[in-house]
């Protein structure tokens, strides 16, 4: 009894010390959005700021060049959209993979599977060729559609419809339903984990997004993150308002997170991610 004691007691003070590690990074977000410039870049470490500073959210919100509450907006926007499309578009693909097992399915699983394998950056030059031909630069539509497919999502649904019963649809099929109809009214209300699972990541992948909005989103577009960025240029570095933004964006996904975490570790263990 004293072993298991002893055990059980390592593994609580090893997940204190992961919680902490892991905690530490925001907290030092934290501390710096309410602190001064010469306290933040100060030798000498301080856990908390001199004085809750207050006037750094100010200089945040009154900076009209960078615009942060319309680039809150934008990244709202562009999130949103994003999600939404993805879900449709991999839970589609993802059903499709599943149910159809002949030769053309699984060519097109290992095509899917093919481009996690490809690094994002490389495809960015011909996917921004596209845009700008097409016109979509500065549009949601450009910061959007070509990010609408992933392969990750639509490989999550594939695991979670190949365990799905396939008896639910034959009944439906039986009552005079066309597949259509089946999927929408059958298999899609019963899958509702799994779609706030992948829904939550590529909300937070969507909303954390640099490189392709710096390239596309312009003056009318511009999302959070390219807005923080011009805190930081060759010259200078403006860590209050840098970290205050950063705190402001920071919030809306951690919400997200708590009231759909469950939903998160639900959906990944019940598509044959173990």
């Amino acid at each position: 009894m004293s072993q298991q004691k002893f055990w059980l007691g390592v593994r609580y003070i090893t997940l204190v010390v992961l919680a902490v590690l892991f905690l530490l990074p925001f907290w030092v977000i934290v501390r710096n959005a309410f602190s001064t410039n010469s306290n933040i870049v100060s030798a000498t470490w301080q856990w908390l700021p001199d004085q809750v500073n207050l006037t750094n959210l100010y200089s945040l919100l009154e900076n009209d060049s960078v615009g942060i509450l319309r680039a809150l907006g934008n990244s709202a926007i562009q999130a949103a959209l994003q999600t939404a499309g993805t879900i449709f578009v991999s839970l589609l693909a993802g059903y499709a993979l599943a149910r159809y097992t002949h030769r053309a399915s699984r060519l097109m699983l290992a095509l899917t599977l093919f481009t996690l394998m490809v690094p994002v950056a490389t495809i960015f030059v011909p996917m921004f060729i596209i845009t700008a031909q097409l016109g979509w630069v500065d549009t949601f539509r450009g910061l959007v559609v070509p990010t609408i497919f992933s392969a990750f999502a639509t490989y999550l649904f594939r695991q979670y419809f190949l365990d799905f019963p396939e008896e639910l649809e034959d009944a439906s099929l039986v009552d005079g339903c066309n597949p259509w109809t089946s999927f929408w009214r059958i298999v899609v209300p019963n899958s509702k984990g799994i779609i706030a699972a992948v829904g939550t990541i590529v909300l937070i992948g969507a909303w954390n997004a640099f490189l392709w909005p710096s390239l596309v989103g312009r003056d009318d577009t511009r999302t959070v993150q390219v807005a923080l960025s011009q805190f930081m240029t060759s010259q200078n570095v403006r860590y209050p308002e840098l970290f205050m933004g950063s705190l402001i964006v920071v919030m809306p996904m951690l919400v997200v997170f708590l009231f759909l975490q469950r939903y998160l570790v639900q959906g990944l263990t019940t598509s044959g991610l173990r």
